[in-house]
């Protein structure tokens, strides 16, 4: 039986976060969904020792406080969450933003506004590789 890492949302915009909620419920994955509405609560999450680690990481770039970008480059640097993947989900379409967020290791990119048969799939891979079963990550 499969682990059910919980997925993080980094995402400060209410539309989009329904949206991620939906397409969770519509393929009925089980996993527990955390948000957080900026790179620092999503920091705060990660560095929580009675937070369970999340299993993959959803990310808007432009938020408040700490975008994503920032967020990247702290998470990345500590051992312990630069394993865990990484998908940018975004409204900036510019091809630097697109480079920086590789060159810090994610695992995949989606501008926004994301067409939704598409995010649907992308949450099917979630749920068939990056929920966990027996993953050293896990």
């Amino acid at each position: 039986m499969r682990s059910r890492k919980p997925i993080l949302l980094v995402e400060d915009d209410y539309v989009d976060v329904m949206t991620v909620k939906r397409a969770l419920r519509e393929i009925n994955l089980q996993n527990n969904l955390v948000v957080a509405e900026n790179g620092e609560q999503a920091l705060e999450y990660l560095e929580d020792p009675s937070n369970e680690r999340p299993g993959i990481i959803l990310l808007d770039l432009n938020m408040p406080r700490m975008g994503g970008l920032e967020f990247l480059q702290v998470a990345k640097s500590h051992e312990q969450h630069k394993i865990i993947p990484i998908i940018v989900l975004t409204t900036s379409s510019q091809e630097k933003d697109r480079v920086e967020s590789f060159k810090m290791s994610v695992a995949g990119y989606m501008t926004k506004p994301v067409i939704y048969t598409e995010f649907i799939e992308v949450v099917k891979i979630i749920d068939k590789y990056w929920t966990c079963s027996d993953m050293p990550i896990c």
